[in-house]
C-alpha cells in the first residue's frame, strides 16, 4: 500500500479486540485498540485514524453516541459499527448518523477484510479528489491570466501576496483588461477557494434591484416577491463576493454596504431577522474612486474600508509583448469551440495588432480574433480578416470617443452600412449601433 491505513478498534470485549487486532496487523494495517468510547475519543483527539471499528453496546457511552462525536471531531473518518444484536432500526440509525457500514458478530474474517479494503479505497479516492481540485485550480489560474510582460508579472505577484489574507481588495483598470479574472484568481488561491465566489455587476442594476440582489428579500416584500430569496451576501458565506463597477452604486447603497462590511450582518428586504455571513469582498472599477471621494461622489469611509489592497490591471497598450501569446490563446480557444482546424496568424497581421491602441483592451482583441476565425477561410488569419482598416498606423486621435467613432465607421464601411451585420460584428444590438451613429453623426462616404 502507498499509505498504511490506520484502524482504531473500540470494543469492551478483550477477545474481540485481540482477534481483530491480529487479523488487521497481518493484512498490513496500523492498528490500535480501546476498551471504551471515552478513551477512544481521547485517542482520536491526539491522533488521526482512517477507520474506526466501534461496538454498539459498551458500558458508558454506546457506539451510536460515539459515532456522532467522531463525526463532529473529524467528519472524514470512516466508522464501521459492530454488534451482536442486529436490528433494522439500529442499522438505519447508524447509517443515517454517517456510519460507513454495519456488521454483526460473529465476524467472517474474509468478509470483514473485504469491507476494510473497500473503506481504504474510498479514503484513497477522497485524497486523490482533493489533490485534483488543487491542481485544477492552479491550472485554471495559469490559463486565464496570460502574460510574461513585467506589468503582468507584477499583477501576478500582487495576487499571490494578497490571496491568503481576508483583506478587502479593489481592482482598478480600464474596461476589458480582465479585472474579473484577477478577482477569480485571488479567490481560487485563497483558503476560501472551495466555497463560492459570487459576482454582482452593480452597474447593471437599479438601486432597488441591487438592494434585493445583495440582501435577498422575504415573500411579499414587494410586488412580484412571491417567495423568499437569498441575497448574494448570504450565498457568499465562507466564500468571496465580487462587486463589479462598485463606483456606480447610489449614496444610499454606499451606506448600506458600509454597514454590512463592518458587521458582516444584514436583513433581507421586507424581513426583520438579522442574518450573518462570513464573506470576503473584492471590488472592481474603471473609475478613479479617490477623485470621486474628493468630489463627494463616493463615501470616504467606504473607500478606505474597501481599499485595503489595490491592484491595478494594466491596459493592453502597456503590455504589447503579451499580444502574441494572447492571440495564440484566443485562436486555439475559438478554433476548438467552432470545431475548425488549427489556425495561425500571418506576421503582417500580428504586427498590425501590436500597433493597434486597443481602447477595448483584451476584450476587444478577443472579439477581433473570434471574428477573424469566423470570416477567415484559410489556415492563417490574414490582415484582411481583421477589422482594423488602414487608419490604425500613424492615426492621431485625442480621445477614446475618436477611436470608437473611427472603429464604428470602419465596420459600417466594411459591411456597406448593413446595420444588422455591422451590429453583430461590433457585438452590440441594433439600437445601440443606431445611437452611436447618431452620436457621432456618421454618414456613408460619397
Amino acid at each position: 500500500m502507498a499509505k498504511k491505513i490506520s484502524i482504531l478498534i473500540v470494543d469492551d470485549e478483550e477477545s474481540v479486540r485481540d482477534s481483530l487486532y491480529n487479523w488487521f496487523i497481518e493484512d498490513g494495517y496500523r492498528v490500535e485498540c480501546s476498551e471504551n468510547a471515552t478513551k477512544a475519543l481521547s485517542m482520536l483527539e491526539s491522533d488521526s485514524y482512517d477507520i474506526v471499528l466501534a461496538d454498539i453496546k459498551m458500558p458508558g457511552m454506546d457506539g451510536l453516541e460515539m459515532l456522532k462525536r467522531i463525526k463532529s471531531l473529524r467528519k472524514d473518518s470512516i466508522v464501521i459499527i459492530m454488534t451482536a444484536f442486529a436490528t433494522v432500526d439500529t442499522a438505519v440509525q447508524a447509517l443515517k448518523d454517517g456510519a460507513f457500514d454495519y456488521v454483526t458478530k460473529p465476524f467472517d474474517p474474509d468478509d470483514l477484510s473485504h469491507l476494510i479494503r473497500n473503506a481504504s479505497k474510498q479514503i484513497s479516492l477522497l485524497e486523490e479528489n482533493e489533490t485534483l481540485k488543487e491542481k485544477m485550480v492552479s491550472l485554471e489560474n495559469v490559463e486565464d491570466l496570460i502574460g510574461t510582460s513585467e506589468a503582468m508579472q507584477q499583477v501576478l505577484r500582487e495576487i499571490e501576496s494578497v490571496a491568503q489574507s481576508n483583506a478587502s481588495v479593489i481592482i482598478t483598470g480600464e474596461s476589458g483588461t480582465g479585472k474579473e479574472l484577477v478577482a477569480r484568481a485571488i479567490h481560487a488561491n485563497s483558503p476560501r477557494k472551495f466555497f463560492p465566489m459570487v459576482s454582482v455587476h452593480c452597474g447593471a442594476l437599479s438601486e432597488s434591484l441591487l438592494e434585493s440582489e445583495l440582501f435577498g428579500h422575504e415573500k411579499g416584500a414587494f410586488t412580484g416577491a412571491v417567495y423568499n430569496r437569498k441575497g448574494r451576501f448570504e450565498m457568499a458565506d465562507s466564500g468571496t463576493i465580487f462587486l463589479d463597477e462598485i463606483a456606480t452604486i447610489s449614496p444610499k447603497m454606499q451606506v448600506e454596504l458600509l454597514r454590512v462590511l463592518e458587521s458582516k450582518s444584514f436583513v433581507r428586504v421586507g424581513g426583520n431577522k438579522e442574518i450573518t455571513s462570513d464573506f470576503r469582498v473584492i471590488c472592481a472599477t474603471n473609475r478613479d474612486l479617490k477623485t470621486m471621494v474628493e468630489k463627494g461622489l463616493f463615501r470616504e469611509d467606504l473607500f478606505y474600508r474597501l481599499n485595503v489592497v489595490n491592484i491595478n490591471v494594466p491596459p493592453l497598450r502597456e503590455r504589447i509583448e503579451d499580444i502574441p501569446q494572447l492571440v495564440e490563446y484566443f485562436i486555439k480557444k475559438y478554433c476548438i469551440s467552432m470545431n475548425k482546424p488549427a489556425m495561425t496568424i500571418e506576421t503582417a497581421a500580428l504586427k498590425r495588432l501590436e500597433e493597434f491602441p486597443f481602447p477595448g483592451n483584451i476584450r476587444e482583441l478577443e472579439n477581433m480574433i473570434e471574428r477573424a476565425i469566423v470570416v477567415g477561410n484559410g489556415k492563417k488569419i490574414s490582415l484582411k480578416d481583421l477589422p482594423l482598416g488602414k487608419t490604425i498606423v500613424n492615426t492621431t486621435v485625442e480621445s477614446l470617443d475618436d477611436l470608437e467613432k473611427n472603429h464604428i465607421f470602419q465596420i459600417l464601411s466594411k459591411y456597406n452600412w448593413n446595420i444588422s451585420v455591422s451590429a453583430k460584428a461590433l457585438k452590440v444590438d441594433r439600437v445601440t449601433l443606431y445611437n452611436k451613429i447618431k452620436k457621432y453623426d456618421l454618414k456613408p462616404a460619397k
